[in-house]
């Protein structure tokens, strides 16, 4: 038993096991350190420890975190994190039962995922094109297709090595979340775009004499373009092309990219095999999302459904 161990040292090794032996994404252990974070503090306020805490003081913490008002999603994920932490602490014998075994939390409310019509794509692309400083348009216009064009994470955008896309290619192989490997097809208007700023992008290397071996190199500590700076980026195209910034991400694309493949035939297992989702369910909700617009579709333009 590891009891006299302070719950940071069991929060820092677990977390380390989940990014060695699981290959847990970045993102997934800072959401869980931060929701252990917090239930360690809970659990400190009243003079309890990880390694004594019983499932009723774990649903105590989980009723505490409804009152305050969380969302569904959040209690969701931070149950998760818990019944994760103690899987880990019962196998490594730092207690000799599992007291989150047994508890089931709330379900996940699966809001259907916000997109853009085919059209507003379009005027989205034609902002990266024509607006903005005229030194960022071919990298801007670059990222907008190819994040329509792939389905790519804004993350696997991002961290997207130049290498990967040299040679005008047809396909591009994509490292995902979990390290799991995709090979994902870039069309016409994305690989012109992307040839005509890997031109500009090398031009300016060659005669600043520095190399990246990103694809959109930036100044930061990482060496390329953050999430941040393209989801701002993204709004404010979003706001050239007339389209509410509320209503665009990065992420938004990515659901532009299925729901537009799907309305135009593409079978659900070819879809999840281009988007890197480990389960068909994930992928399903695209189903969703295009009943809905279907739907809407007769009941705003069917002869039936006018008013006159």
């Amino acid at each position: 038993m590891q009891d006299a161990a302070p719950m940071a040292r069991w929060i820092a090794t677990f977390l380390a096991d989940a990014a060695a032996s699981r290959d847990a994404a970045r993102n997934t252990q800072l959401a869980y350190g931060r929701d252990l974070k917090d239930f360690a503090g809970w659990l400190a306020a009243r003079g309890l420890h990880f390694a004594d805490a019983a499932k009723t003081d774990i649903e105590a913490y989980l009723v505490a975190q409804e009152r305050a008002g969380l969302a569904r999603a959040t209690r969701a994920r931070r149950l998760a994190a818990i019944r994760a932490l103690y899987r880990f602490a019962h196998a490594e014998g730092w207690r000799d039962d599992d007291p989150a075994i047994r508890l089931s939390g709330p379900s996940k409310e699966r809001a259907l995922p916000a997109t853009l019509t085919e059209a507003e794509v379009e005027r989205l692309i034609a902002a990266a094109r024509d607006t903005g400083p005229a030194e960022h348009r071919r990298r801007n216009l670059c990222l907008i297709e190819m994040l329509y064009a792939t389905g790519l994470r804004v993350s696997e955008l991002c961290e997207m090595p130049v290498a990967a896309v040299r040679g005008d290619p047809a396909m591009i192989l994509v490292r995902g979340k979990g390290g799991r490997e995709r090979m994902v097809p870039l069309g016409a208007p994305a690989r012109a775009a992307l040839a005509a700023w890997l031109a500009e992008r090398d031009a300016r290397e060659a005669e600043a004499r520095v190399r990246s071996r990103h694809l959109f190199p930036a100044r930061g500590k990482a060496g390329h373009l953050s999430r941040v700076q393209v989801h701002t980026l993204v709004k404010d195209l979003a706001l050239a092309a007339g389209i509410d910034p509320a209503r665009v991400s990065p992420h938004t694309l990515r659901h532009a990219f299925a729901t537009h493949l799907l309305a135009h035939g593409a079978d659900l297992r070819v879809i999840q095999t281009l988007l890197g989702h480990a389960d068909i369910t994930t992928t399903e909700i695209y189903t969703h999302v295009l009943d809905d617009r279907l739907r809407d579709l007769v009941l705003t333009r069917h002869p039936l459904a006018r008013d006159d």
